[in-house]
């Protein structure tokens, strides 16, 4: 497959912020997707530049400290603030007044908080997998861990409680929840791979923690769910069936998002994009162009 994207750099705070743009500038029609992590890369996130055929210009970019961007020698940057600061920098760049958001995990917990914030700068808001309640996130996590089979359990448990999570049986162990709840699909996509291979320890380890399951970095306490009522925009929430992210996460903040569209791909765990592509992109081609045409009868 031919590349036909461009690459560049922004800087902010004095670092170089990585961008990646498919498709070109068309008036109201700029997507810009924020990857999760918190440490990843953008590269999971590709499906979504087939939205570029109907005539996006889909933009990603590495967050600071991950990918192709600058990684600070400290983690003094490495909060939920600093990260907003560098998406609101990335959009103030793509010389739109609104645009179209997405976000896939942490990505969809920075654009959720984002649009708290900042619902007049956007056309639409779009969460895959994305959370705005930590600790209820990670309960559920914990039932899921559940259900792994009881040899699974018991060595999590034992090099858990040790400490050694980068042990090849713990992170064998892991793998186990990773092919049910973070993407179904075997062997994994080549840019899942890619993510995942080249995730930022630094970032991770500081605010999510040493795996998916065990968030006790920054992040762990963060809940700003009741703050989803100052969103005015259109809003969709896409999680899956088996998402590590579980739908009862999407169920509460759509229950707390006025007016927000919710959607459980019965197919998918953490990565409908890739599970059900081909649906997926259909749901949100169609969402993206009904909020345009809500905004020009306006």
């Amino acid at each position: 497959m031919v590349d036909r994207s461009e690459s560049s750099f922004l800087e902010v705070d004095g670092y170089k912020i990585y961008l990646r743009t498919f498709g070109p500038r068309r008036r109201g029609r700029t997507l810009l997707c924020v990857h999760g992590g918190p440490g990843g890369t953008h590269d999971y996130l590709l499906p979504l530049a087939d939205l570029a055929r109907q005539g996006y210009r889909v933009v990603f970019y590495d967050a600071l400290g991950c990918g192709h961007s600058d990684l600070p020698e400290t983690s003094r940057l490495f909060t939920v603030e600093h990260d907003l600061e560098v998406l609101d920098a990335v959009r103030r760049s793509l010389g739109e007044e609104r645009v179209h958001l997405m976000g896939s995990s942490y990505g969809g917990l920075l654009v959720l908080d984002y649009a708290t914030r900042h619902s007049e700068r956007l056309l639409s808001l779009n969460s895959t997998g994305g959370l705005t309640d930590v600790p209820l996130c990670v309960r559920e996590m914990q039932r899921l861990v559940r259900g792994l089979p009881a040899r699974t359990r018991a060595t999590l448990r034992e090099y858990g409680a040790r400490g050694e999570f980068l042990h090849p049986e713990y992170e064998a162990a892991a793998m186990q929840f990773y092919r049910r709840h973070l993407c179904r699909l075997w062997p994994w996509p080549e840019p899942v791979v890619a993510t995942m291979v080249r995730m930022s320890r630094p970032v991770y380890n500081t605010m999510n923690g040493p795996n998916e399951f065990t968030i006790v970095g920054r992040i762990k306490d963060l809940v700003f769910t009741p703050e989803l009522r100052r969103v005015s925009v259109p809003s969709l929430l896409i999680h899956g069936r088996y998402d590590e992210v579980t739908p009862l996460m999407g169920e509460r903040m759509h229950r707390a998002l006025p007016g927000s569209l919710f959607r459980i791909f019965p197919r998918s765990s953490h990565t409908a994009f890739w599970e059900q592509r081909r649906e997926y992109l259909r749901l949100v081609s169609g969402f993206m162009g009904m909020a345009e045409e809500t905004l020009r009868s306006a």
